[in-house]
């Protein structure tokens, strides 16, 4: 079983940046970075972000140019540094990563965005 803790949300400003981390685990388990998802109150859950590269990642249009995933050197710790965010980023934030078999996500982590 995989382990995957998200941290680093909370409230900031408009226009302000935050840097959200996902650190995985798991015994047993080669585990890859995979995806960035969000959820945002009374909307469907939306990948925002997903893993090509060490220092690479295709994103969805809302957030192209001002989020950006990156990987460590071991690749058990994830980051999305999100920069300018807007009152439409609020949203509960879901780091993923696969294994053989499927993928393992964290439970969230709230990221608000209000002045």
């Amino acid at each position: 079983q995989a382990q995957i803790v998200e941290s680093g949300g909370g409230l900031v400003q408009p226009g302000e940046s935050l840097t959200l981390s996902c650190d995985a685990s798991g015994m047993g388990l080669t585990l890859v970075p995979k995806a960035w998802d969000r959820q945002a109150p009374a909307n469907q859950r939306e990948t925002i972000a997903t893993v090509t590269g060490r220092t690479s990642a295709d994103y969805v249009e809302s957030v192209k140019g001002r989020f950006t995933v990156s990987i460590d050197n071991a690749k058990t710790s994830m980051y999305l540094q999100m920069n300018d965010l807007k009152p439409g980023d609020t949203a509960v934030y879901y780091c993923g990563f696969q294994s053989v078999s499927r993928v393992y996500w964290g439970t969230g982590i709230q990221v608000t965005v209000a002045s």
